[in-house]
């Protein structure tokens, strides 16, 4: 077995590596189509196979390309185990466009910036968008709850989305 990481053999302590890249491998596991707890076991699993070996830092863009690369094939072992695969069609196409959407900061601009323009949308707007994303409601059930036709609501949360979609680009550009 090859030694431990170490901060010698890395220029990185464990906890500084963890605590840097953990919540961009969990992202990234979650834009795979990991449910949370999932994400969280892998997330854990990626970085007990990364400090188990020898690893050396090469900079940011390597390390979290490299993590990455572990956390998907600890993914695809995983699910091998329960007779569920389900691959990305073209994983390095994917990474690219992860890194493209993400960057340096695990997402963070981006997501900052969507809080922010959540809070531009209108209350009515946001409401249709929570009820429909995260309370995972039906369109009928946003036009009852906010008095509006099926088609109503459909036409609120397109606006909406358009909305937030330029304003997030505006943001981040």
């Amino acid at each position: 077995m090859e030694p431990a990481i170490t901060p010698e053999t890395t220029g990185l302590d464990p906890a500084t590596l963890i605590q840097r890249y953990q919540t961009g491998i969990w992202r990234y596991l979650r834009s795979l189509g990991c449910e949370p707890s999932e994400a969280d076991d892998l997330t854990q699993d990626t970085f007990l196979a990364v400090l188990q070996h020898s690893f050396i830092d090469y900079g940011p863009a390597a390390t979290a390309a490299y993590l990455r690369k572990v956390a998907y094939n600890r993914m695809i072992s995983a699910r091998r185990r329960v007779g569920k695969v389900t691959a990305v069609e073209n994983i390095e196409q994917f990474d690219k466009a992860w890194e493209d959407w993400a960057g340096n900061d695990a997402g963070e601009a981006r997501l900052e910036a969507l809080r922010e323009c959540l809070r531009e949308l209108t209350d009515r707007a946001r409401m249709a968008l929570d009820m429909r994303f995260r309370d995972r409601e039906s369109r009928s059930a946003i036009a009852a709850a906010l008095e509006i036709t099926e088609h109503g609501a459909k036409n609120l949360m397109q606006r909406a989305k358009q909305q937030l979609r330029a304003c997030i680009e505006r943001k981040v550009q």
